[in-house]
Parts: structure tokens; C-alpha cells; sequence
């Protein structure tokens, strides 16, 4: 464990219980959603691969704009 992930836990432990299973129902949450996010990434390289190939052949062909911010 990080030094800073002990103090962060040092400090949730000085919460009232009802605040620190709400604050761990958060971490647990983000944990879950940062997983979910990183298996969908994975199982999308290939599609991501195939629609950056078709951005630079169109702009090889001159079938593109600059993009006016």
C-alpha cells in the first residue's frame, strides 16, 4: 500500500461509519467502472485500429476539412 492510500484510509477511519461506507461504496464503484472501462478499450483496439486507418487514407485522398475550432 501507497504511502498516500494508508493516510487517505487514516483519515476515512475518522469518519463517522455511515460517511465511510458511503465514501468505500464510491472507491468500490470506481474500481468496478475503471475495469469495465479498460476491458471495453481492450475489446475495441481492433475496431479503433481499422477507423484510424480509414481517417488517414481519407485524408490522404483529400477527403478532409481541418477542424475549425
Amino acid at each position: 500500500m501507497t504511502e498516500l492510500l494508508r493516510k487517505a484510509f487514516e483519515e476515512a477511519s475518522r469518519l463517522p461509519e455511515m460517511e465511510q461506507n458511503a465514501l468505500a461504496r464510491r472507491l468500490i464503484n470506481e474500481m468496478v467502472s475503471e475495469k469495465q472501462w479498460d476491458k471495453a478499450f481492450a475489446e475495441s483496439e481492433d475496431v479503433l485500429d481499422k477507423l484510424a486507418d480509414e481517417a488517414i487514407k481519407e485524408r490522404e485522398k483529400g477527403e478532409t476539412k481541418p477542424l475549425d475550432l
